[in-house]
């Protein structure tokens, strides 16, 4: 197996301080007053940051492009004709959210594909591939449903046109977005492979006292979005036998989604439930709601717990809607199942780790990646670094320094034995 050369220790140093130094400048935009940063897709603070790290990019010789739906790809051509070898992760943010999730993970790639290049020109293994560094738009999915959509348009899983009229609760669609910032084109990209690297928005690898995570599988998920209906009637004037209270209803949809959660995880197979993005109509504080709107999610290890978790969600929905006296409609749905990444990445990743003294172990997605999608187009390889306390989607989110640049360095590693040919073909 290729490997690139070595980096000198003040190289390193030099290396560490420009990322710190990239990291800092790109938190603050969409900073919030609690740390974090507010970088919702399509908004001014997702197009600043996406025009920063264009200047970023191009400013070390990368050329910046963008597809149908605002994808952005940073462009090293090192092998003129040959596919590309991708990294990448998201810019945008949840509201309210941490300076690391997603973001980390772009500009970890892009120094990677720095230090590669500045390897290549010391006299570096001869690459049989090209470089990208992709920012994928709206991986978070709080302004614009589902999550991971612009993945999922890469990958083949949602038509470019249908995600394009998608609109925000303001009414805003996804192309008019994108146009505001600047950030749509027709760019297409053939890709051999994918790198991803991202914080673990958990606690497993801190609780080891591991420094990188391989991630072996993601976990399966099945995300609803539904309506409750009731009937508007006055709070104080109708008495219960008369109501049809749709916050009710969506209330036992809660308390059933937690309880389901407790009742089929195990040692072995856990069970997560959430609900969110609670809108209730018309909201008075003298009015019977009429209409709840709510997301469901339940995931799981297993596909056959997860049948079953699901399955007890809808005879539950069955249950509220006669005990409630209200009717609960299904909406869009965003599926994806446990699957496993490249054992062959795996292998090389461990090595790289081994091989730069990183402690390391396997873990398990439990969140949604863009990798999610990516592994099912072309091989994948898929990395943690740790959370401090697993905090994530909140101001508090925190990853070291020291966590974040052996981060680099592992990918570093990877990117120069993965351009070289130690993963995929370059034929």
């Amino acid at each position: 197996m290729t490997t690139t050369a070595p980096q000198s220790p003040s190289l390193r140093g030099s290396d560490a301080e420009a990322f710190l130094a990239d990291f800092r400048s790109m938190s603050t935009f969409g900073a919030t007053a609690g740390g974090g940063v507010d970088r919702q897709a399509g908004t001014p603070a997702d197009g600043q940051t996406r025009n920063w790290f264009r200047g970023l990019a191009e400013g070390h010789g990368f050329e910046v492009r963008y597809d149908e739906v605002g994808n952005q790809f940073a462009l090293l051509e090192l092998v003129p004709g040959a596919p590309y070898i991708a990294m990448g992760s998201h810019l945008d943010s949840q509201p309210l959210g941490g300076r690391y999730d997603g973001a980390y993970g772009v500009l970890a790639g892009a120094h990677a594909a720095i230090r590669l290049q500045q390897q290549l020109a010391a006299g570096g293994d001869e690459p049989l591939f090209n470089i990208a560094v992709i920012n994928w738009f709206n991986e978070e999915g709080c302004r614009f449903k589902p999550s991971m959509m612009g993945s999922a348009v890469f990958t083949g899983k949602l038509p470019a046109e249908q995600v394009l009229a998608t609109t925000d609760p303001r009414g805003t669609s996804v192309r008019e977005a994108l146009e505001s910032i600047g950030t749509i084109g027709d760019f297409s990209l053939d890709l051999a492979a994918y790198l991803e690297i991202h914080i673990e928005q958990g606690r497993s690898l801190e609780d080891a006292g591991l420094t990188i995570g391989l991630v072996e599988s993601t976990w399966g998920a099945n995300k609803y979005e539904f309506t409750v209906h009731g009937e508007q009637a006055h709070t104080g004037a109708t008495v219960i036998a008369d109501r049809h209270d749709a916050l009710l209803g969506a209330s036992a949809l809660v308390v059933a989604a937690r309880e389901i959660a407790d009742g089929f995880s195990t040692q072995e197979h856990a069970v997560i439930t959430s609900c969110g993005e609670f809108t209730v109509y018309p909201n008075s504080p003298v009015v019977v709601a009429s209409r709840v709107q709510l997301l469901v999610d339940v995931r799981s290890t297993d596909a056959d717990v997860l049948a079953a978790a699901d399955a007890e969600l809808h005879r539950r929905i069955a249950a509220i809607e006669e005990s409630a006296s209200v009717r609960i409609e299904q909406g869009a749905q965003h599926v994806w199942a446990a699957k496993a990444y490249d054992e062959a990445g795996m292998a090389l990743a461990a090595d790289c780790a081994r091989s730069l003294g990183l402690p390391y172990g396997t873990v398990r997605t439990l969140a949604g990646h863009d990798s999610t999608n990516l592994k099912d187009l072309v091989p994948t390889i898929m990395l943690f670094v740790p959370s401090v306390e697993g905090i994530s989607h909140n101001e508090k989110e925190l990853t070291s320094d020291a966590d974040m640049l052996a981060g680099v360095d592992l990918l570093t590693e990877l990117l120069g034995r993965v351009a070289a040919g130690g993963f995929v073909s370059g034929k």
